[in-house]
């Protein structure tokens, strides 16, 4: 067993590492602030930060962020000049690298626990120069405590636990997709913890939905963050102006002062944020995606909800030598992250070519993977055929749902990608498509006649 008593044989770096971990991971902090003492450092400072950390922990029951930490320390340490070297302390952990993280969680749950065995050990030790042989119980129980330590079961609760919050008629705490007939279908939208998928052939409009969830969660003041791969981020900006504005993409240009009013309101009264970030296709895995937003977390801005346009555009973290089950690990990743950060997650994936020409589309024609089905929660696809297009019109079906019912087909529902409207509500027949498509005809008509006519009378 390792005779060392604090962190100090490790490197200052790793301490910084320890430190920067318990406030970006969850359930790792759950697992190792208990038994994890400040005299494990070797630097006062260091020490200061882990015992602010376990008190806000007991507490609050989670660990604090960098900016509350910040706050802490300027309420409670007095000397301006021990204020200023834990507030630069406080800056390198925030500034501390991530990669290898499991290596140093690891390396100081393995420590916490030899700890833990070192002290029962000498417990029992005195137990037995005593010769109270009666307290060998207590001794088995106090190994196994210590053989436990960074043991966290996060999914096992008594059936009886909780049940003020588990009979609330809102213990979801939904956030609404901003179209009403699905919202209504899955009891109010996504939770935290819960992911989505839109699931659509290319070109019908999978980011038009994603930018609709993404703009309504805002406009109910959640911090968005919605991650693109292939547009350019102008094009995703006009989007929402339009969303706002009620003014096509195109004509934002020439409505420049009205737009610009707008949304400077829209900003001047929103709390909260919608973060657009564009990344390199191919080459993220979730891994990353998920320390940039632990990185958010940490500089103040608690993410509610994450859109992912789209799924196929990120690699998994490690060759599994299999593409389906890469694709599968993928999802299983975005699912763990949504759950860990506690966040609301919507992503997108292609439907297979069969998808292109069908009336609906099924689970059974997304592209690629069957487990990319097998672990969301909601799945919806869209599907278009040339004449709903033209009639910006489309056919949306929950084609899977845990949350409520689905099967559920919105033949014909109004689908604007200019404008950005999605309404179950606004759906016609297919006749009514034809009565449409034979009244547009008959206009085109009419103005090719008009311009014809225009042509043939002569200038006088």
């Amino acid at each position: 067993m390792s005779k060392e008593k604090n962190f100090g044989y490790l490197g200052n770096t790793f301490q910084l590492q320890l430190l920067n971990n318990i406030v970006l991971y969850k359930d790792f902090a759950n697992s190792i602030v208990d038994v994890l003492e400040p005299k494990y450092f070797d630097n006062q400072y260091f020490k200061l930060i882990m015992q602010m950390t376990k008190e806000y922990y007991h507490k609050y029951e989670h660990a604090p962020s960098f900016s509350t930490l910040e706050q802490i320390t300027k309420s409670e340490v007095t000397s301006p000049m021990a204020q200023k070297m834990v507030l630069d302390m406080l800056n390198q952990v925030k500034e501390a690298s991530n990669e290898g993280h499991q290596y140093v969680q690891e390396k100081s749950l393995k420590f916490c626990k030899q700890q833990e065995l070192q002290k029962v050990m000498n417990k029992a030790q005195k137990i037995i120069d005593k010769g109270d042989f009666e307290s060998y119980d207590y001794l088995e129980e106090m190994v196994r405590e210590a053989l436990q330590v960074g043991e966290v079961d996060t999914g096992t609760a008594d059936v009886f636990f909780n049940l003020d919050e588990v009979l609330d008629d809102d213990f979801r705490h939904p956030i609404p997709m901003g179209i009403i007939g699905i919202d209504n279908l899955l009891k109010g939208g996504l939770a935290k913890g819960e992911i989505g998928v839109i699931l659509a052939p290319t070109g019908v409009g999978k980011t038009t939905v994603l930018s609709k969830i993404s703009n309504n969660a805002f406009n109910l003041g959640y911090n968005v963050l919605q991650i693109f791969f292939e547009d350019n981020p102008k094009i995703i900006q006009r989007k929402h102006f339009t969303m706002w504005t009620k003014i096509a993409p195109d004509n934002l240009s020439l409505h420049r002062d009205e737009v610009m009013s707008k949304i400077k309101q829209i900003k001047e009264n929103a709390p909260n944020r919608l973060i657009l970030k564009k990344l390199p296709s191919d080459q993220l895995t979730m891994s990353q995606i998920k320390n940039q937003i632990r990185k958010m977390i940490a500089e103040g801005t608690k993410i509610d909800m994450v859109v992912v346009d789209y799924i196929d555009c990120i690699v998994p973290d490690r060759n599994l030598g299999d593409e389906w089950k890469s694709e599968g690990s993928v999802m299983r990743g975005f699912e763990s992250m949504c759950h860990e950060l506690d966040i609301v997650g919507w992503t997108a994936t292609q439907g297979n070519r069969s998808s292109i020409s069908s009336d609906v589309v099924t689970t059974d024609q997304m592209g690629g993977s069957i487990k990319k089905a097998q672990v969301g929660h909601v799945i919806i696809s869209v599907a278009k055929s040339l004449q709903q297009k033209e009639m910006n019109l489309a056919t949306i079906a929950i084609t899977k749902s845990r949350i409520g019912k689905d099967g559920v087909v919105f033949e014909n529902c109004k689908f604007d990608n200019e404008m950005l409207e999605i309404d179950t509500d606004s759906s016609v027949t297919f006749l009514g498509l034809e009565e449409q498509k034979e009244e547009k005809n008959k206009e085109r008509i009419k103005e090719l006649l008009e311009k014809r006519k225009k042509r043939e009378t002569p200038n006088k």
